[in-house]
C-alpha cells in the first residue's frame, strides 16, 4: 500500500508503509504528534503507522507484509514468460496486480480519495469548500485557482489523488 507522510505541510517521505515507518523513526521528537500526518494513497484515509521498533520472532515468507501462499493455476507459457522477468514470478504477479488496480480505480474513487486527504490537511483553508466543488465538477483549472494559496505540497498531492493520469 503506497503512503505519503507529511510533516507539518511538507511531503516527508513516500512509499511503502513499512519504508516511511522506518523513515519516520529516524525523525526528531515533535512539539506535537499532529505535526506528522501520514496518508494511504488509495483512499486518502489518514492512518497510523507503528514507528517504533518492534522485534518480532521471524518466521518463514513475509508474514508481515499479509502475505499468504494460495494456488495459481497457469498454462505452460504462462509460467515460461513469468520465470524470464526481474524478481521471480511473485513479484511480478504482485506488480501487474498493482497496476492494473490502479488503471481500474473509477474517476470518483480518485476525487473521494483527494476529498478525504483535502478534507484533513486544507479543510480550513480559504477557498476550500469551493474548491472541493470544482473537484467534484472535474474542473481542474477552477481547483488549481482556489488551491493556489495553499502549501504547494498539499495543493499538488490533492491534485495527483483526484487526477492520477494527469500526475
Amino acid at each position: 500500500m503506497p503512503v505519503t507522510a507529511f510533516v507539518e505541510n511538507a511531503i516527508f517521505a513516500r512509499g511503502s508503509a513499512e519504508d516511511v515507518a522506518s523513515q519516520l523513526r529516524g525523525l526528531p521528537p515533535l512539539e506535537r504528534a499532529s505535526d506528522v500526518l501520514v496518508f494511504d494513497d488509495e483512499s486518502g484515509r489518514q492512518i497510523d503507522l507503528p514507528v517504533r521498533e518492534v522485534e518480532a520472532p521471524r518466521g518463514r515468507g513475509r508474514p508481515s507484509l499479509g502475505v499468504s501462499a494460495r494456488e495459481v493455476t497457469l498454462l505452460p507459457r504462462h509460467w515460461e514468460w513469468l520465470a524470464g522477468q526481474p524478481g521471480g514470478a511473485s513479484a511480478t504477479l504482485r506488480r501487474l496486480i498493482e497496476e492494473a488496480r490502479k488503471r481500474a480505480r473509477s474517476a470518483r474513487e480518485c476525487l473521494d480519495a483527494a476529498y478525504r486527504f483535502l478534507t484533513v490537511m486544507a479543510g480550513d483553508r480559504p477557498g476550500y469548500e469551493e474548491a472541493m466543488r470544482a473537484l467534484y465538477a472535474g474542473d481542474r483549472v477552477r481547483f488549481d485557482e482556489l488551491a493556489e494559496g495553499w502549501p504547494e505540497a498539499v495543493r499538488d498531492h490533492g491534485a495527483a489523488l483526484a487526477w492520477p493520469e494527469a500526475a
